[in-house]
């Protein structure tokens, strides 16, 4: 599949903004904003193991497409939902545990990089990755 590999993060598009709309403090933010995010995505069908190791943390997510599943934000908040394919995109529905507001998240490949869209509250941001 086309997200199988080593993916690090190059650069980012209005993501501090996004995490302020999520409440995230602004030292947490300014941290945010240069961790230095590296994502190993390794696809088997419709299952998905994704590492993501980053200044702050490493952690492993295994999903399948469709079933639902709990997952924590860097800065703590708390999300279950699912991963869906749309098309040659990846398409995130997720609810925050502890207000309801819904958080989405997009995957695609986009030439050679890897770009992931979040939306929340009407901002939307954007991390653009580049094979590592």
């Amino acid at each position: 599949m086309a997200f199988n590999g080593t993916w690090k993060v190059d650069r980012n598009e209005n993501y501090e903004k996004f995490m302020e709309t999520m409440g995230v403090n602004i030292m947490k933010r300014k941290l945010g904003a240069a961790d230095n995010l590296k994502i190993v995505i390794q696809q088997d069908g419709n299952k998905f193991t994704i590492k993501e190791s980053s200044n702050f943390r490493s952690i492993q997510i295994e999903f399948t497409l469709g079933v639902n599943f709990e997952y924590s934000l860097a800065d703590g908040t708390e999300l279950t939902g699912s991963w869906n394919k749309e098309g040659n995109k990846l398409v995130g529905t997720f609810t925050r545990k502890d207000n309801g507001k819904v958080l989405m998240a997009f995957r695609e490949i986009i030439g050679d990089e890897l770009v992931q869209t979040y939306l929340y509250e009407g901002v939307e941001a954007k991390r653009i990755f580049k094979r590592g």
